[in-house]
């Protein structure tokens, strides 16, 4: 036989016999292949939030650590207890710890775009959650739909109480979804006010959202009123809790409308007691899930399906993920955070006596 030939023959052959031998990838090199991307290195993501203050924001953190470690990624998260300067301490931290994904929930809309910056300069793609950044550079803002949020706010209120004083109870100014809601509200709220049927008679931007200063700001109202409110629109349910106390301590409570967002464990019990009137529902869990999932694709230079949001603050679109939400009352708590499970019926219905709780 020619000395090439068979060469080449044996070549064939002992490829084959690796082939055989090795047989095909097992599901735990295909799972670290999925995670990891190319390079065999396990993707970490870093994810620095301003807050876990609130029952919303830990479910964010939890819901957020169960995915990565559900898909085998690595991530990091930081928690800076509402400080603009500790989280640009954390992002710089988590940019030398080498990740591959920043994601942040971000304190102060403005300066964390100067993290954006930073972030960028090392090559790391950047997801803004929940809350909006004011830059062009993220590569993703996911969230809950924000204006509709604010819209479906104010048109329920409008919806049960048509006419009277009405207290805007707004988030924090630092805070661009604050601002969004704000702006959708009012465009819903402006023709009543302007045939006369509603009067804004007091209006502030609480910092941080905090419950103390939005109980202040209700008791305030309340006084220079002459308690002739008829409606709270409050932009989430920390803040309702601070002017349902308000109200409780002027007997008003269950007479005037009070609002919310994030189905709290404490709004939802309130609603079903009838303190508080409505809240947004806005599930978590697929939040959190979808921004790993979107944060693993930026790793591995995949593209995603977004979009376009403008961001007003900088007259700007940005590529955008944005899930929906949902209304709940006391109506329909059984049909929407009892139905999927996001809480449970014994703990809603705490406060309420069993003979008025409905069937399950």
């Amino acid at each position: 036989m020619n000395k090439r030939l068979f060469l080449a023959v044996t070549l064939v052959f002992s490829a084959l016999f690796l082939v055989s031998c090795e047989g095909p990838a097992s599901s735990s090199t295909a799972n670290a292949t999925n995670s990891a991307g190319s390079t065999g290195k396990k993707i970490k993501i870093g994810f620095a939030m301003a807050t876990v203050r609130e029952e919303r924001w830990q479910r964010d953190r939890d819901a957020f650590d169960a995915h990565c470690k559900k898909i085998d990624v690595e991530c990091v998260i930081t928690v800076a207890d509402n400080s603009s300067s500790r989280q640009a301490n954390d992002v710089d931290n988590l940019l030398t710890q080498g990740i591959d994904v920043l994601v942040i929930a971000p304190q102060e809309a403005t300066e964390a775009a100067a993290m954006v910056e930073k972030a960028k300069a090392q090559g790391v793609p950047v997801i803004s959650y929940d809350r909006l950044i004011n830059s062009d550079k993220i590569d993703l803002y996911i969230s809950h739909q924000v204006p509709v949020i604010g819209r479906k706010i104010a048109e329920f209120a409008l919806q049960n109480v048509p006419k009277g004083n009405y207290v805007m109870v707004y988030g924090s100014g630092s805070d661009n979804n604050a601002h969004i809601m704000k702006r959708e509200m009012l465009a819903v709220l402006q023709p009543a006010i302007d045939r006369g049927d509603i009067k804004i008679v007091a209006d502030q931007m609480i910092p941080d959202w905090k419950n103390d200063l939005a109980l202040n700001f209700a008791e305030n109202s309340l006084t220079k009123e002459n308690d002739n409110v008829q409606a709270f629109v409050v932009s989430n349910d920390g803040m309702a809790g601070g002017v349902i106390q308000a109200l409780d301590r002027r007997g008003l409570t269950g007479k005037v409308l009070v609002t919310g967002q994030d189905a709290g464990l404490e709004a939802l019990q309130n609603i079903a007691v009838g303190k508080q009137t409505m809240t947004v529902y806005k599930p978590i869990i697929p939040l959190a899930s979808q921004a790993v999932d979107a944060a693993v694709k930026l790793a591995k230079k995949e593209a995603l399906t977004t979009t376009p949001f403008k961001n007003d603050a900088i007259n700007k679109e940005i590529p955008a993920i944005l899930l929906e939400v949902t209304v709940v009352d006391k109506n329909n708590l059984m049909d929407t955070v009892i139905k999927d499970g996001y809480a449970k019926f014994e703990d809603v219905y705490k406060n309420v006596p069993e003979s008025d709780r409905p069937k399950r």
